[in-house]
């Protein structure tokens, strides 16, 4: 019999609870959430480079509605608990909503301490927990107010350094003496405070808090020696504290948080909680880490599979500040019977402290070079007795036996069961599986697969060298990273960061992102040209020096050095019409050849390009507009005839065909981009080798994408299958939109499948509905903009008409003079 499980709450900790659930008792409970939050379940770690303009909503989401819809899951949006009836086993919604349960798992989380001082409620006073709080801070930067971050802990550091990406002046105020005093030693919070200060953000330390001026709205913050700070914007983040008053109303014992014992179980045994509301041990947790285990302790528990149970390890600390390295563990006060090895690099900037007792590590905090931090910690976590490489032991792994060893041997020596990531909870022997198992070759298909990297990143260099470690020569990090040798930035980074920074032209681009080169080279500068028109759709110019030759003539060159033109023809087809003004242009122009492609169009080989325009005009004149025939965007939809025509044909194969070219015709892609429908698996439109095919089926539509014909030769893989002709549409022009957000220019649509996998493909454009709206409206709007014949431009001779003149014939007189 299904069993009723709510949960309360839809934060990290439940979500990663449920895929251990799923896993382990598929079917057993009918799973209702309520989320106090109006928004599906995101990676909260990541809220500060949503902040910092790294990264969009949209990628930190880690459940979309459809995985919802698909483990029929009820989610509750907006709706806050405010009564559990342990009695009757409900629990009632603030909209009114009273569901019943047989298990009930509590994940309230923490609420942000906020220091009770004068003028705290002012407007203009934020914390920094959720999403509202970062759209909240984004605004205030857009306005240009100045900013100041009470607390200088991890939180408020992150804070501090998002809000400076966002251009607003910012001052940290903390109250103890050096920043982030709980994880960092003196030393190490010195030289944080040294590297944030040169990055523009002010630091005042041992400071006190005395009041929040302003009327209405905060003016500037009063500190107790008297000094006021002018500020538009006050984020509080000075801690957090369980929030456990809702199992306290409900007489659930409560210490800090909700007291749990090892398997999760609260003084009621129908009761569960995890994440930040427990507590566990007389300890509260606010790292993913433990929050991650407390999760899949939980899942065993409901499944009534119950293991050891959670067990208190140390999390290593980590700053989310991109270009500050640290890194610490453990317990690094100074202690009876305890010593400490360290190593001082002033000019490089690092500093290394290892704190031992009994030669066992028992600390280690780690600034500008922290390589070796998971070596240290896993010697921390095992006890490892380390008096025989002591003299060595600060160099790290590599100097294990007093010379320089091959530096993968220290993660070679890591064991199995070592984590390498800790926000996922992901240990090496899990990543080695999946290169070997997954035949992975990139550090994004370790990404999709084991979602090792893919959160705050900081173990993206551990996981490389896993890779170099298990593939050998077959992995070569550093040949796909740069775009070209004009840069050292990825497509990836260049991407993000032309986001991230609002940069709308390519010298904007190569001035911020450092080019190495003046102008940049053929190879970046299409790129560049792409990402800037598929970004900023109405608002980027298109360069169209920066176009490769058949895209800026619209027409493809030849080797004789003539053109081919070719006119599309809606889903491939014709009318007499235009196969009469087809001839007219053959005959009137001398066109040598004529030939039919294998997309359904008729190809004019042999063109000269001063009479390109005259072409374009007379074609243009029949009310054919260019088959882009050249393009990295939509070039053909090839139909078969369907149900007009074809005694199996089970759907209108070749009006869907039409439907979906003239939607999307004109839009530019990272590569070409070709597509086809075909009315029955008989499959005579050849659909299951194109980027995007449909074959029509007696229920619907089966969508299938990332096939390839060319230089490689590849079938496509299924996406989904959906009812109408509308959902049809909607899914391919979602899909369509992703690849043109996240696809490596050049980068075939089956390569980049191969790079971000299914799972995250199917989660965006199918599972969840809202955010699949979201991109076909995206591309809608980019559409706008795009869906313009630039033979028509051109023939008109509004258009660079310069490039098709030919050159001027002088004698030998006139040249001379």
């Amino acid at each position: 019999m299904t069993e009723r499980l709510v949960i309360i709450g839809n934060g990290m900790a439940p979500g990663r609870m449920l895929e251990h659930l799923f896993e382990l008792a598929p079917g057993r409970f009918r799973v209702t959430i309520f989320n106090a939050e109006p928004r599906v379940n995101y990676d909260r770690i990541m809220l500060s480079p949503v902040l910092s303009g790294e990264k969009r909503f949209e990628e930190i989401v880690i459940h979309g509605d459809g995985w919802y819809v698909a483990n029929g899951i009820t989610l509750y949006k907006g709706h806050r608990i405010v009564a559990i009836d342990r009695v009757a086993k409900t629990v009632t919604s603030s909209h009114g909503v009273t569901e019943p349960y047989d298990r009930l798992v509590i994940a309230t989380g923490s609420s942000p301490f906020i220091l009770p001082v004068p003028g705290k409620d002012l407007a203009g006073v934020l914390s920094y927990r959720d999403l509202d709080d970062v759209e909240a801070m984004i605004l205030a930067a857009q306005a240009g107010v100045k900013a100041v971050v009470i607390g200088g802990g991890l939180l408020g550091l992150e804070a501090a350094a998002g809000l400076r990406a966002q251009g607003m002046a910012v001052s940290v105020v903390h109250l103890m003496p050096t920043l982030m005093e709980r994880q960092l030693d003196p030393a190490a919070g010195y030289l944080l405070q040294k590297a944030l200060e040169k990055r523009g953000i002010e630091v005042i330390t041992g400071a006190t808090t005395r009041a929040i001026r302003g009327e209405t709205r905060v003016e500037g913050v009063e500190l107790a020696d008297g000094r006021i700070i002018e500020a538009g914007l006050v984020v509080m983040a000075a801690g957090i504290r369980p929030s456990a008053d809702l199992a306290r109303d409900a007489g659930i014992a409560v210490g800090r948080g909700i007291l749990v014992d090892a398997q999760m179980a609260t003084s009621d045994p129908a009761i569960l909680a995890l994440g930040e509301c427990a507590e566990i041990g007389g300890r509260v947790y606010g790292l993913v880490a433990p929050l991650y285990q407390m999760a899949e302790v939980a899942a065993r528990s409901l499944a009534g599979a119950p293991g050891k149970g959670f067990a208190h390890s140390d999390t290593p600390t980590k700053l989310k500040v991109t270009g500050i390295d640290l890194y610490s563990v453990g317990d690094f006060a100074d202690g009876e019977g305890r010593d400490e090895i360290v190593l001082r690099d002033a000019a490089a900037g690092v500093y290394k402290r290892l704190v031992l007792k009994d030669n066992r590590i028992l600390g280690a905090v780690l600034y500008g070079e922290t390589a070796d931090g998971g070596w240290f910690g896993d010697l921390l976590k095992k006890g490892a007795d380390v008096s025989a490489m002591r003299d060595t032991l600060i160099f790290g792994q590599s100097y294990q036996g007093g010379a320089p060893l091959d530096p993968m041997a220290a993660v070679a020596a890591l064991p199995d069961d070592a984590e390498i990531c800790g926000c996922n909870g992901v240990c090496k022997g899990k990543i080695t599986g999946a290169i070997v198992a997954g035949g992975l070759t990139t550090i994004d298909d370790v990404r999709a697969y084991t979602k090792a990297s893919s959160s705050c990143g900081s173990c993206t260099g551990l996981v490389e060298q896993l890779m170099s470690l298990t593939l050998g020569a077959a992995f070569n990090p550093t040949a796909v990273k740069p775009i070209c040798p004009c840069t050292d930035l990825g497509h990836g980074d260049v991407r993000r960061l032309i986001v991230a920074k609002a940069l709308k032209s390519i010298p904007a681009v190569m001035q911020e992102l450092q080019w190495k080169t003046s102008c940049g080279c053929a190879k970046c500068r299409p790129a560049l040209n792409y990402y800037l028109i598929a970004e900023w759709p109405g608002e980027y110019v298109d360069d169209k020096q920066s176009r490769f030759i058949n895209e800026r003539v619209h027409a493809n060159i030849q080797k004789d050095g003539t053109y081919s033109v070719v006119p599309r023809m809606w889903g491939g087809m014709t009318t007499a019409a235009e196969l009469r003004a087809i001839a007219d242009v053959v005959d009137k122009f001398q066109i040598p050849a004529v030939k039919c492609t294998g997309g359904q169009r008729i190809d004019m080989l042999g063109v000269k390009k001063e009479d390109l325009p005259a072409v374009w005009a007379d074609l243009g004149a029949a009310g054919m507009v260019s088959g882009a025939a050249y393009a990295k965007g939509l070039r053909t939809v090839k139909t078969c005839v369907g149900t007009d025509w074809c005694r199996f044909g089970t759907q209108d194969s070749t009006g869907l065909g039409i439907r979906i070219e003239k939607f999307m015709w004109g839009s530019w892609t990272p590569a070409k981009v070709k597509m086809a429908v075909s009315g029955c698996p008989r499959n005579c439109a050849e659909a299951t080798c194109k980027d995007v095919g449909v074959i029509c089926v007696d229920s619907g539509y089966d969508i299938h994408f990332a096939g390839a014909a060319g230089l490689d030769i590849k079938g496509t893989e299924v996406l989904c299958h959906v009812a109408t002709e509308e959902e049809a549409l909607e899914v391919i022009v979602a899909l369509t939109q992703l690849y043109r957000e996240q696809g490596h220019y050049l980068e075939r649509m089956y390569k980049w499948l191969k790079r971000v996998g299914m799972e995250s493909i199917r989660a965006a454009v199918v599972e969840d509905r809202e955010k699949r709206l979201a991109y076909f409206e995206r591309f809608r709007h980019s559409q706008s903009f795009s869906q313009k014949d630039p033979w028509a431009e051109r023939a008109s001779g509004r258009v660079a008409a310069h490039e098709f003149r030919p050159m001027a014939e002088l004698g030998l007189r006139e040249a001379a003079e």
